[in-house]
């Protein structure tokens, strides 16, 4: 397993556009990649998943990847947090 945080850099945090973008790309992994916010944790899977979470701009949240390609989909997850969330 691996377990990533990530500060949300994006002021209007993790709204539709990028949770739907989010859900496409964990789509491409066979991994179960979940979210966590505080105590709460719910996996990618789901645009309802994401958005119960309420990602605010500048919260941390922590990223879980864990399966047989879990470091592709880390690296991928990654990606997504350092620079598409920056563009949406």
């Amino acid at each position: 397993m691996i377990t990533t945080d990530y500060i949300i850099t994006a002021p209007q945090g993790m709204h539709a556009r990028p949770a739907t973008n989010l859900v496409k790309l964990g789509k491409n992994f066979q991994s179960v990649i979940s979210l966590k916010k505080g105590e709460k944790t719910v996996r990618i899977n789901s645009l309802l998943n994401i958005l119960s979470l309420s990602i605010k701009g500048g919260e941390t949240i922590s990223v879980m990847v864990d399966g047989e390609d879990e470091a592709d989909a880390a690296t991928a997850i990654g990606l997504f947090f350092t620079q598409q969330l920056k563009d949406q």
